[in-house]
């Protein structure tokens, strides 16, 4: 990476900085994420070292203005690592993963406190607000249930989430007449609405019901963005399968009824579920 930044390297790499960086590091971290999901071990070990090739590279752009080098990050993780196990590398008993992680929030109270954050500040600061909605809806979820603030069991939350579509029926029924979805009463598109700006109450609802699905995900123990990825790839792969499926019977989608294309996507899901997919 050195020779690459250097005089003699390649003129790319010498361009690149902080922030020309950021997207070539999620991008190489999804594709990470990807070959997991699908269990794809050939690729997964080429994507982590893709990945790795990133750390790499910001440290050096790091190291050439002074600030820190690789080894620097490799000690810094590796401290961290033995300073958060104490149940391991220390006197601290743990005897299954409960446990461990009891030890491993405490050690983080500590440094929380030696670091100037004490009991006044919350512990929901941090949370980076690039992330996708979803991590930051989990991340929100651990943090709280970290102080014991949390559903007991999923049926709880599944009734939580239960609650919520109710509330949505019941926010769709006080609209007369209803408008289309993406549609405002006069049947043009709706305007998106803005961050900034005050929600409706159709929206809040919705948001509550997706943070609440978020965090069912969380109790489940699974990554939500990773659920949604599937999803998001599953709903692909049956819809191009359908359009493959109707072009070949001589249709076009838009020649095609909804009952028709409703039918062509349930061959699709009965073949898929047979074969297990």
């Amino acid at each position: 990476m050195a020779h690459l930044r250097s005089a003699q390297g390649c003129p790319w790499d010498r361009a690149q900085n902080y922030d020309s960086l950021k997207g070539l590091l999620l991008e190489e971290a999804y594709e990470v994420v990807d070959a997991a999901n699908a269990r794809d071990f050939d690729g997964l070990e080429d994507e982590l070292g893709d990945l790795l090739f990133l750390v790499v590279f910001y440290s050096r752009v790091a190291e050439e203005e002074g600030r820190f080098a690789i080894d620097d990050v490799v000690e810094r993780v590796h401290a961290k690592l033995i300073r958060r196990h104490p149940h391991v590398f220390g006197n601290v008993q743990a005897g299954d993963a409960s446990e461990a992680l009891q030890s491993w929030l405490s050690v983080k109270e500590q440094e929380r406190v030696a670091a100037g954050k004490g009991a006044k500040s919350s512990i929901m600061e941090g949370i980076l607000r690039s992330l996708p909605s979803t991590l930051v809806a989990h991340e929100l979820g651990t943090r709280a249930a970290e102080v014991g603030f949390d559903w007991p069991k999923v049926g709880d939350l599944l009734e939580k989430i239960e609650e919520e579509i109710q509330e949505l029926r019941q926010e769709f029924a006080k609209q007369s007449p209803h408008p289309s979805p993406g549609v405002n009463a006069g049947g043009q598109p709706a305007a998106e609405t803005s961050e900034s700006g005050p929600p409706s109450r159709i929206e809040e609802e919705v948001g509550d019901l997706l943070f609440a699905v978020a965090n069912l995900s969380r109790f489940l123990r699974f990554d939500p963005e990773s659920c949604l990825r599937r999803a998001n790839q599953k709903f692909q792969r049956r819809f191009q399968a359908m359009e493959e499926k109707l072009f070949e019977r001589g249709k076009q989608l838009k020649e095609c009824s909804l009952e028709e294309m409703e039918a062509a996507w349930e061959e699709i899901k009965a073949a898929e579920q047979a074969k297990g997919a």
